[in-house]
């Protein structure tokens, strides 16, 4: 408990306690960050729930000299900024109808039902500025368990939102530790094609936070038994994610989501373009998973990682970042152990080998009498693989011997 009340120790949120004190309304912490502070991590953001009406926060933040905005007016959500961080605090809300994807609601004034109207028990804690946290629906108990339960009856949680399903196996995969709640699982599985009906951005937003949590690789494998993956991406390959997680692990280097759902459900071009159809994937987003499946399919099936003299072809062909992406890719699909030696050299080498520029323009073939137009393609193309066979040779003398092999002279 008293981690979560340490949160109270900030004097930006004394602050903000403070000028919502005058309204006479009771405002509480609530939802993640009470939740991250009982399990030690460091919170996010902290939200804040109040009785008072979003006119009286703005208000009561004007009367404190403090910024507010109303940012989510309609929905009671207004974002008070304290020495430069925002906090959003929104009027207590009660559910007046929902339909799986949207829920129409009124403002209400009662901790407990706002409490039983969020999704799990865990996310349905509060701390009051006293100290005193509220939990109405065992959410201490399962923080102590690190299970993540729905709050009341699983179906109906649902029912009111199918993104939940989502996050059911996303706070499993950041919050959870063993099995999975049987119940919210099974009504998970029963509900699964309704992820259909959901907009793709709000799935991609909670697949790729998944992709970052700590459990993501068997968290994912339980989806794909369950039969969620088919609908939300069609295909997913756990194994391979995992052995891409191990290889994270042993290089000390942070989850990449990108890469991690290239891993997963990205073997081809035409698997990324599924990825951007089906996750209404960002330009660069898209742009990174087909370099690298185009990169990737060269070094198919391979066991070993290519030698220097091909990685080298890679990073001047591909660029550094598809190069690298690529040769993850083929580690994780290979047998090789994730620390094995000789990919994780060969990763080295990526990072620390600059990339090879050509040397050769198409003035200086122009120069030596080559004609602009399909001419002078032709040689700069012939030119360029002459050059990658010589080793991507820097030296002024031997790239002026290329040239003008290349366009057939025999001298200065």
């Amino acid at each position: 408990m008293t981690a979560a009340r340490r949160l109270l120790d900030d004097p930006r949120l004394a602050t903000l306690f403070a000028a919502l004190s005058k309204t006479g309304a009771e405002t509480r912490v609530v939802g993640g960050a009470v939740r991250d502070a009982l399990l030690g991590l460091p919170p996010h953001e902290i939200d804040l729930a109040t009785t008072a009406l979003p006119d009286t926060v703005l208000a009561a933040a004007r009367d404190a000299g403090l910024k507010g905005v109303p940012t989510g007016f309609e929905h009671g959500t207004v974002t008070i900024v304290v020495a430069g961080t925002p906090y959003e605090v929104t009027t207590l809300r009660e559910d007046v109808e929902t339909d799986g994807r949207f829920a129409k609601v009124r403002f209400g004034g009662d901790f407990e039902q706002d409490a039983k109207r969020r999704d799990f028990t865990i996310n349905a804690l509060s701390l009051s500025p006293d100290g005193k946290i509220h939990d109405y629906v065992g959410g201490l108990a399962d923080i102590e368990a690190r299970r993540v339960r729905f709050i009341g009856d699983a179906a109906t949680r649902i029912r009111e939102d199918y993104l939940r399903i989502l996050r059911f196996f996303r706070f499993n995969a950041s919050h959870g530790e063993g099995p999975f709640d049987r119940e919210g699982l099974h009504q998970s599985i029963v509900a699964r094609e309704n992820l259909s009906r959901l907009s793709r951005e709000r799935i991609r937003a909670e697949l790729m936070k998944l992709m970052l949590a700590r459990r993501a690789p068997e968290v994912l494998r339980a989806m794909s038994h369950a039969g969620v993956i088919e609908v939300i991406l069609g295909i997913g390959y756990p194994a391979r994610l995992q052995r891409l997680a191990d290889r994270e692990a042993a290089r000390g280097r942070p989850a990449d989501a990108v890469l991690r759902l290239a891993a997963f459900s990205a073997l081809t071009v035409e698997d990324a373009e599924r990825l951007r159809d089906r996750l209404r994937l960002s330009n660069d987003e898209f742009a990174r998973l087909a370099a690298a499946a185009r990169s990737f399919a060269p070094l198919h099936g391979r066991d070993a990682p290519p030698p220097p003299s091909h990685l080298r072809e890679m990073l001047f062909l591909c660029g550094p970042r598809a190069a690298a992406d690529a040769l993850a890719l083929a580690h994780a699909e290979s047998a090789a152990a994730a620390d094995d030696a000789d990919w994780l050299e060969a990763a080295r080498y990526l990072e620390e080998t600059p990339t090879p520029a050509f040397p050769i323009k198409g003035a200086d073939l122009i120069a030596r009498g080559v004609a602009p137009g399909k001419a002078l393609g032709d040689a700069l193309k012939t030119l360029q693989a002459e050059w990658m066979r010589a080793g991507f040779p820097r030296d002024p003398a031997v790239v002026r011997r290329l040239v003008e092999e290349a366009v057939g002279k025999d001298g200065g």
